[in-house]
């Protein structure tokens, strides 16, 4: 039953249409769209408009080419930042001085162990949005690696919809040569829109099941403690040292790219072409200094000691005790208060879960020694009194020295010690 039949029915109406009348209907119907259609303002192709209004071409400002696909052609850029650069506070060459051990920690992939930095494939994209969808365009990917001679850019850009298929076939096949992928937040977007895309496009994705390491966690884990925020260009100015200029605002880039399909002037997006290759080579920065952080000893001097405690969690929380040992005993002998008294509260904690109780005992006693009030370290000589030796007079003693200096704490951290208190008390009392 046709739409015009539905409504006779719902009015009432128990006249058809016959034939010719519904010819007639749909007739009219084509007009009435032709003449709608006909007074929208067509747009010119490129080749139609003068030469004054089509601005810059891609060639003009941006070194790159066209490169033909058997799905069609994008435009493709390629650069080579050289080893005795800088970006920021380090040189391109010291930034190939990975531990893969150490980035395998970073994501808790032990895969990446075995890998070599020149397998990982750095990537970063510019969209239509912000906020992912299948209407979301990647219309420029970034990818990134380093080669002998230094770090190698190169940029894909979508010049119009239809040569999304030719842009995501070469991507498939540059990311069939790599092992791994490091991005930013590529988790939770880059990742997932290109995986969409090459669905909607009937592609293989070679994305899928690709060991991927995604900065951004592990940025949030060891730094974000002392950041406003995470955001890429924070960590570049708080931490990396590089600083940009005349950079294009991320939330300027998607309506720079629709007034580049209309306008095609290669200006709107040059500046789009090096915000994306900056964003790739900070990449490789930002996993050189996450690397580091995990690795001893270290220039206490120049890092931060908060970063070094929040390394040293991620690796007791990773199962690996030696290297958390190797910071927490670094940051020991460094001689700043704060870093010194949490560092031997961790390693002390090491110690104890290894069973090495001497090597316990004597950090707890030290720091008694230094800060008669540290609630944590009278507690655990306590415990260790009470169940190691059973000595409960003086596991009694040391909670007795923390209630005394309990009038700052929690209520329920306080009751918890009078309880302790009173079981020892019972214990003590001849029956």
């Amino acid at each position: 039953m046709n739409v015009i039949k539905r409504l006779h029915g719902l009015t009432g109406e128990t006249q058809q249409m016959d034939k010719t009348s519904y010819e007639r209907e749909i007739a009219n119907l084509r007009k009435r769209i032709d003449r709608i259609i006909s007074r929208r303002p067509q747009r010119p192709e490129l080749s139609d408009i003068p030469p004054q209004r089509q601005g810059f071409s891609l060639k003009d400002l941006i070194s790159g080419e066209e490169t033909g696909t058997s799905h069609g052609p994008c435009f493709v850029t390629e650069s080579l930042v050289d080893n005795s650069s800088y970006h920021g506070d380090r040189r391109i060459e010291a930034l190939s001085k990975v531990n893969m051990g150490a980035a395998s920690i970073l994501v808790n992939d032990k895969c990446l162990k075995e890998r070599q930095l020149t397998d990982g494939l750095f990537l970063d994209t510019e969209t239509t949005g912000l906020t992912g969808g299948s209407g979301t365009l990647t219309f420029l990917i970034g990818l990134g690696w380093f080669e002998k001679d230094g770090f190698a850019t190169r940029q894909i850009f979508i010049r119009d919809f239809s040569e999304e298929r030719a842009a995501l076939s070469l991507l498939g096949e540059w990311v069939g040569n790599k092992g791994f992928l490091i991005t930013f937040n590529g988790k939770s977007f880059d990742v997932g829109l290109l995986s969409t895309r090459f669905i909607m496009n009937r592609l293989h994705n070679p994305l899928n099941d690709m060991p991927h390491l995604d900065l951004l966690y592990p940025a949030r884990r060891l730094i974000g403690h002392r950041l406003d925020n995470c955001r890429l260009m924070t960590l570049e100015e708080r931490v990396l040292g590089f600083f940009r200029q005349g950079d294009v605002p991320g939330s300027e880039i998607p309506q720079r790219y629709f007034d580049w399909l209309r306008r095609r002037d290669a200006r709107l997006v040059v500046d789009v072409f090096e915000h994306n290759r900056l964003d790739v080579i900070s990449l490789a920065s930002l996993m050189a200094h996450l690397t580091e952080l995990m690795d001893a000893p270290h220039d206490l001097t120049q890092t931060d000691h908060r970063d070094l405690l929040a390394a040293a969690r991620l690796l007791i929380e990773r199962g690996d005790a030696l290297k958390a040992r190797c910071l927490l005993e670094g940051l020991i002998g460094s001689g700043q208060e704060a870093a010194v008294k949490e560092a031997r509260k961790m390693l002390s904690l090491i110690h104890k879960r290894a069973g090495q109780w001497e090597d316990a005992v004597g950090l707890w006693e030290q720091m008694i020694l230094d800060h008669p009030g540290d609630i944590f370290a009278l507690i655990e000589l306590s415990k260790w009194y009470e169940h190691r030796i059973y000595d409960f007079e003086h596991a009694m003693d040391m909670v007795h020295q923390a209630l005394h200096h309990a009038s700052d704490t929690a209520e329920f951290e306080r009751n918890a010690l009078v309880h302790r208190f009173h079981r020892l008390q019972n214990r003590l009392t001849p029956r």
